[in-house]
């Protein structure tokens, strides 16, 4: 019984919960088509940017107290080049604890030229221009410094093709450094570095202030490992001395950086640096030692970079309001714009409402008829009644 059952299709109907809307009640117009277009090219776009803005990760800044213990090291990365022999110039850094550059590695030095070669000189100022753009509109474009996981200008000076005909003029001294997480003094002046008990001191004895000439041009100067998004400001600097005896000064704070970005977490040094200059001369009361000096110190705070992004149901119940909310106010507008435009043309009543009345009228006066064609009078189809006569004749 129950597979000869059939499915009737009229429960069904019945119990849907959406029930359709009738077509007397769908009304086409152009308007109606227009605001449609409009708003499903608007709702790709709106999806497509509500997507995009997902994908998009966002930076959050704060500081906090730097934790770190007076054993931990910082790693200095230098490479300046001083327009003087490498025989006259000699490199040290003394820091708080009074350690000097015996305790913290060693510094290579290369007897070089002063004047760089084309490529050479393409490339730093390449580096020297870039840099100071990135200084100057780091604000607007920090964000995407740190979010583009590139480094700001990570290449390598190129090596000489050609060697001029004089004897090397410069000394390059260059390297890295492990030293403690205090404020220290790295300096190159005139004369080999000589480590004493209580410090160290430089021998110059046999050179004159006629040979003393502290121009110099800084290719790196950065503290940590390479990271993108760090600005190094004093990369790309070139100071030109107009005096023998100049006393270069930069003053650098640094700031420890810890960087959370989506995919791995790694610690850096961000610094900011002020630079004075002067020359010594004695008889007028400016004391001190010609050469170049870096005296840095840790802040006591440290930046934490978290990068964030919203997550999956965030985004869903963002991208299904912002299309529902366009769907609505489509609806909206185009309503209003039909009343606008209805009472503009005067057409509330015109004779489509009639022709409508009439269509209807005409359809039901239609329908009766076929009904009352397809009616049955039982009375007039009820057939006669028979009689059944016999006529029997006798014969005689």
């Amino acid at each position: 019984m129950l597979r000869r059952r059939k499915v009737n299709l009229k429960v069904i109907k019945e119990l849907d919960g959406f029930p359709k809307v009738p077509d007397t009640y769908v009304k086409q117009s152009v308007v109606g088509g227009t605001f449609s277009v409009l708003s499903f090219c608007l709702m790709v776009y709106v999806a497509f940017a509500e997507t995009q803005y997902y994908l998009d990760s966002r930076l959050q800044f704060k500081f906090e107290p730097d934790n770190d213990s007076i054993d931990a090291k910082l790693k200095v990365n230098i490479d300046i080049t001083v327009a003087m022999p490498c025989s006259r110039v000699g490199a040290d850094i003394l820091d708080s604890t009074n350690q000097n550059l015996m305790g913290f590695g060693t510094l290579e030095e290369e007897d070089t030229w002063w004047e760089l070669s084309p490529d050479q000189r393409s490339h730093f100022d390449s580096l020297k221009y870039m840099n100071s753009y990135l200084r100057e509109e780091y604000h607007a474009l920090h964000e995407l410094l740190w979010k583009s996981n590139q480094l700001t200008f990570s290449s390598e000076m190129p090596k000489r093709t050609s060697y001029p005909n004089h004897t090397p003029d410069a000394c390059r001294i260059y390297g890295s450094l492990d030293v403690n997480k205090v404020a220290g003094n790295f300096h190159v002046t005139a004369g080999k570095s000589l480590s004493l008990p209580r410090g160290h001191v430089h021998i110059s004895a046999f050179m004159s202030e006629h040979d003393y000439n502290f121009t110099h041009r800084i290719n790196r100067f950065s503290f940590g490992e390479p990271s993108p998004g760090v600005i190094h400001p004093l990369e790309g600097d070139e100071k030109v001395a107009d005096h023998n005896m100049m006393l270069y000064q930069y003053f650098v704070e640094v700031v420890p950086t810890d960087v959370r970005s989506l995919l791995r977490t790694y610690q850096t040094y961000q610094y900011s640096v002020k630079d004075h200059q002067r020359p010594v001369d004695h008889h007028k009361g400016s004391h001190g030692i010609p050469g170049i000096f870096f005296k840095y110190d840790m802040s006591a705070l440290k930046v934490k970079v978290t990068q964030q992004r919203d997550s999956v149901f965030r985004f869903l119940v963002k991208l299904c309001a912002t299309v529902g909310g366009v769907f609505v106010t489509n609806g909206l507008l185009n309503s209003i714009v039909q009343v606008i435009w209805y009472l503009v043309t005067c057409k509330f009543l015109t004779r489509e409402d009639l022709r409508d009345d009439n269509q209807k009228v005409t359809v039901s006066s239609s329908v009766a008829k076929e009904q009352s064609q397809n009616s049955v009078d039982l009375l007039a189809e009820m057939p006669s009644p028979t009689v059944d006569v016999q006529i029997s004749s006798q014969l005689q």
